[in-house]
């Protein structure tokens, strides 16, 4: 008996050659949480552990290997501290791997991998067990402040560096969105021109507007072109993800330029909805000592003097109304060289009965008329010091 078994050792030691770097095929005889036991025709059992599975802390190796499976494996130590052969999984595959990234490397082909870590520098990313690092600066065409986001993601990429001997493979991500980029605007630039409707959704907010991707590229919506009147914070008028028909009031240098003041909804124009004698509605949306300020749409408002809200002598505007009261009103100026509107909620109310001495205290229409001209002048410019900051305009498309 013991004849036989040093006859089967040594048959064994002629059959199956251990050294560092050997490449072995073995049979699964257990699977624990930590390590894989394995077979390999040897005179020790040989042991893949976890860390050299896979490079993905959070495998379940009871779930991916089971007793009975065969495995392809490079030796790492041919005796451990138990003495047992230290195996690998994940270098064997890793070198397979590379030997095969050589021709993508040559020919700039496009890759596609899942980022496993955010490292720091970088990402860091496995195709078909090799692992790939991105560096920071090449992750995108432009900054990115925050890189968990790439984290569980699948990207696209192509080698710039490939040195199997060192284990180091650099890969290029902010080529291919490039390149993508280029692709979608020549695309874009195909079917649609200046002056063109176009319909996108808000992609993101900066100071001065809004980016909205049109399907290609993306289209700034300047906070100057969201409204016929001033608005302050573009966040007020619109929020991510809204969809919003604008046209294309200009391309020039990649950069496009949109614009929601179509010409026929111009208010200010001398037959428009702001008219001398129109009846419209709006919200109270400021008071001032003389009067309130109505807004009819977002960034026009119409002064509403005291004088023009009640028959009644009224001391302050705030005895009468509040801050978000809807009204409804007369235009009894239009200006819109200066862009200002003064409304009457009296002219709409029934006219009381006026004894001789009030019929005497009053002014003639044209008198009064002219007063309220003046007097909304002067409204309009002590709102605006005390209420508006002036908006820089910028010249260049940043994002947020």
């Amino acid at each position: 008996m013991s004849e036989q078994s040093f006859e089967e050792l040594f048959n064994a030691e002629e059959t199956v050659r251990i050294y560092n770097g050997a490449v072995v095929t073995g049979k699964v005889i257990d699977v624990k949480e930590n390590e894989i036991i394995l077979d390999i025709g040897y005179k020790t059992e040989g042991v893949v552990t976890k860390e050299e599975y896979s490079n993905d802390s959070q495998v379940d190796l009871l779930s991916a290997v089971h007793v009975g499976d065969t495995m392809e494996v490079k030796v790492i130590r041919s005796k451990d501290n138990d003495g047992q052969v230290a195996l690998s999984y994940k270098r064997l595959s890793q070198d397979r791997v590379s030997k095969a990234l050589e021709e993508p490397f040559e020919n700039q082909t496009v890759l596609t991998g899942k980022v496993t870590q955010v490292v720091k520098g970088g990402l860091s990313v496995d195709y078909q067990g090799a692992q790939v690092f991105i560096p920071a600066s090449l992750v995108s065409d432009r900054f990115e402040r925050n890189l968990e986001k790439y984290k569980d993601q699948e990207v696209e990429f192509v080698i710039i560096e490939f040195n199997p001997r060192k284990r180091r493979i650099v890969g290029d991500r902010k080529q291919v969105v490039t390149a993508q980029k280029e692709k979608a605007w020549e695309e874009l630039m195909g079917r649609v021109s200046e002056g063109m409707v176009v319909t996108g959704k808000i992609k993101n907010f900066t100071d001065f507007g809004a980016f909205i991707d049109i399907g290609g590229a993306d289209g700034l919506l300047h906070v100057t072109e969201m409204s016929w009147g001033r608005i302050d914070n573009p966040r007020k008028i619109y929020k991510v993800g809204d969809e919003v028909e604008a046209y294309i009031k200009e391309i020039k240098d990649k950069k496009i330029a949109l614009s929601v003041r179509f010409p026929e909804t111009d208010p200010w124009k001398e037959d428009g909805p702001y008219k001398v004698g129109s009846i419209v509605k709006g919200k109270v949306a400021r008071m001032i000592d003389f009067g309130a300020f109505v807004e009819l749409e977002p960034g026009i408002d119409g002064l509403l003097h005291i004088s023009q809200i009640s028959h009644d002598h009224i001391a302050k505007p705030s005895d009468v109304l509040s801050i978000g009261d809807e009204v409804t009103a007369e235009v009894i100026l239009f200006n819109p060289e200066e862009h200002k509107i003064s409304l009457s909620v009296k002219k709409l109310l029934p006219v009381p009965e006026k004894d001789e001495e009030q019929e005497l205290t009053e002014t003639d229409d044209t008198a009064a008329q002219t007063q309220e001209v003046q007097t909304a002048k002067e409204a309009e410019e002590e709102s605006a010091k005390t209420e508006q900051t002036p908006q820089t305009e910028e010249n260049e498309q940043k994002e947020d």
